[in-house]
């Protein structure tokens, strides 16, 4: 079983307040039975609720990777707060007896392993017959046609934005486009419509026009090219219904493919045995999208390349998702999926351990932080020239100091390069205003995780410190 620590624990809780739920009931002793198996895989236990009967609630953690909850409680949130408190309760060391593993715990396991059995047995099975791949070439005709038809409603609405100029941009016309852009949900083209939409919602932020310019300039020539890539790409797909999907590029996703994880581990995009540590994480509302992301920064212990875990949820049903957290304990995955693109892959698993992290993880971050800026800036400049790529790339660099300049500060590595630092548009959140509060000794000798940003009207590439590594601690900016 994996070590049973609070950090664990809350890593598996849907949200803040399910939190602190579980740790009330073992506070206010609500467990009226506490038990567990002798090997240690299962925790079950009886916790007090509204009612005469007390809820029956399990932990299962005969595949570690893979833990069932079990609740008897009409909660919608699961875990539930019942089967938090049970592991909060294990993890504080509360007194648990040891049992006989229970009848239907044992069934459902048997019953679990025989699923398993049966969907290892239906990936090895044979492809479909020739009539159901004709039936589905004939579904994904259907919905390459649309998905075109939206780039041309997304380029027209485009164009018409570009001919009649952003300073006609007013309540009534932005609506307007508003009412446009929904008809390009109907055709499987959402990330196109999130670009659209992105560019009305700089508008209507804006104090003025003319401030966002340089910013809306560039958004609008991003979407020139994704229209033109889509469109090329969706067409040759129409006339060869043989050609495959992009499997390099974000193009997929930036018109709107949700990539399922059998998809990725069919195109070979699965690493496997992997460890990860999170050194950054933020969450955000992306109004464009209408969903909230919880996004981690991840550096892989096995060859230090920095990747990206996004959870999406949707405005609407937002209560009743997962929200991610930051994760201070060490991920361990046997497969971990990794989407198309170029730097900062977006990756995801299903399984996962975790174990507390070591002072040679440390080590090991800091040996992968890129000690020549010329070289990074050069990285990230090739990164953005591509109007698919993201425009925010995430590199670790190795400085030598954090210096406090005449217009803020700056990193300087071993040569004597500077990269300036800044607050940049893309996290509108500071990070700046913390550096004077750390010691000198924080500021030398350090693996420094920073998000790059263009500043277009300045002419200058500039950087913002999300976290610090340091011999013997890691400083988080962002959390």
């Amino acid at each position: 079983m994996t070590e049973l620590t609070a950090a664990y624990i809350d890593s598996l809780a849907l949200n803040a307040g399910a939190i602190k739920n579980g740790n009330d009931l073992v506070r206010k002793s609500s467990f009226q039975k506490l038990c567990c198996t002798e090997d240690g895989t299962l925790l079950f236990g009886e916790c007090k609720g509204s009612g005469k009967e007390p809820y029956i609630c399990s932990a299962d953690f005969i595949k570690p990777e893979l833990p069932v909850f079990r609740c008897s409680c009409p909660s919608r949130q699961f875990p539930c707060k019942h089967i938090l408190g049970l592991m909060y309760a294990y993890a504080s060391d509360k007194p648990f007896a040891v049992e006989e593993l229970p009848t239907d715990i044992a069934d459902k396991r048997e019953k679990a392993d025989k699923r398993d059995e049966k969907k290892k047995e239906t990936i090895a099975a044979p492809a479909s017959s020739e009539s159901k791949k004709k039936v589905n070439k004939n579904a994904l005709a259907k919905k390459l046609a649309a998905q075109l038809e939206g780039v041309e409603l997304a380029h027209k609405l485009v164009l018409q934005i570009v001919q009649t100029g952003l300073a006609s941009l007013d309540k009534r016309s932005i609506r307007m486009y508003e009412d446009q852009a929904k008809q390009l949900g109907n055709h499987y083209v959402q990330g196109l419509q999130a670009a659209v939409r992105e560019i009305l919602i700089l508008a209507v932020s804006a104090e003025s026009i003319e401030s966002i310019y340089s910013e809306a300039a560039e958004k609008l020539a991003s979407i020139h090219g994704l229209i033109k890539r889509s469109r090329d790409h969706l067409i040759a797909r129409l006339e060869d219904p043989e050609k495959p999907m992009d499997t390099i590029s974000v193009l997929e996703e930036k018109i709107g493919h949700a990539w399922q994880l059998s998809e990725l581990r069919e195109v070979g995009r699965v690493r496997n045995d992997i460890e990860l540590i999170q050194l950054s994480f933020h969450s955000y509302a992306d109004e464009a999208r209408g969903e909230y992301v919880d996004e981690g920064f991840w550096l892989q212990l096995q060859d230090g390349e920095i990747v990206i875990t996004r959870n999406y949820r949707p405005f609407r049903a937002a209560k009743h998702m997962k929200e991610e957290d930051s994760c201070f304990l060490v991920v361990q995955t046997k497969d971990l999926y990794a989407y198309p693109g170029d730097m900062n892959v977006r990756v995801r698993w299903e399984e996962m351990t975790m174990r507390e992290p070591l002072p040679s993880d440390r080590t090991a971050v800091r040996s992968f932080a890129e000690p020549c800026f010329a070289a990074a800036i050069k990285a990230v400049k090739n990164q953005l020239k591509s109007p698919l790529a993201d425009k925010n790339p995430v590199m670790l660099l190795h400085a030598a100091q954090l210096a406090h300049t005449d217009s803020g500060y700056a990193l300087i590595d071993g040569q004597g390069d500077r990269l300036p630092l800044a607050t940049i548009n893309r996290l509108k959140d500071a990070t700046m205003e913390l550096l004077p509060i750390l010691d000198q000794e924080s500021l030398i000798d350090a693996a420094v995780l920073v998000m790059f940003e263009d500043h277009i009207a300045e002419g200058k590439l500039v950087a913002q410190p999300l976290a610090l590594v340091k011999e013997r601690e890691t400083i988080r900016l962002f959390y």
